[in-house]
């Protein structure tokens, strides 16, 4: 005589396993490649930062343009881990006072 007993076939958890196996080999491509494009993105939002930060400079000191980022740093308007963007590039001001990136070596 059978008796009810109620749980789970072993063809229903690996149909479940099969189901959830895929689900992770579709979506971890797809977070993994998005990743360059969030530490781009944080790299122009950090550009944009330091640019409001070089324009503050200017406006304190006489339209004076910072030199070097140790510059902003020295006088506290930028914090000393502010000088690389998230994705490991460095952080440089030109002659005109235009933040741009040097690629990490």
């Amino acid at each position: 005589m059978l008796k009810n007993e109620k749980g789970f076939t072993m063809i229903e958890m690996m149909i479940v396993l099969l189901v959830i196996s895929v689900l992770l080999f579709v979506t971890i491509p797809n977070v993994t490649s998005q990743s360059n494009k969030i530490n781009s993105k944080g790299c122009e939002a950090f550009i944009n930062m330091v640019e409001g930060q070089v324009e503050a400079y200017k406006m304190d000191n006489g339209n004076a343009e910072p030199v070097t980022m140790t510059q902003l740093v020295d006088k506290k308007y930028i914090n000393e881990e502010h000088q690389t963007c998230p994705n490991g590039q460095t952080l440089t001001i030109d002659a005109e006072g235009n933040v741009d990136t040097v690629a990490a070596e």
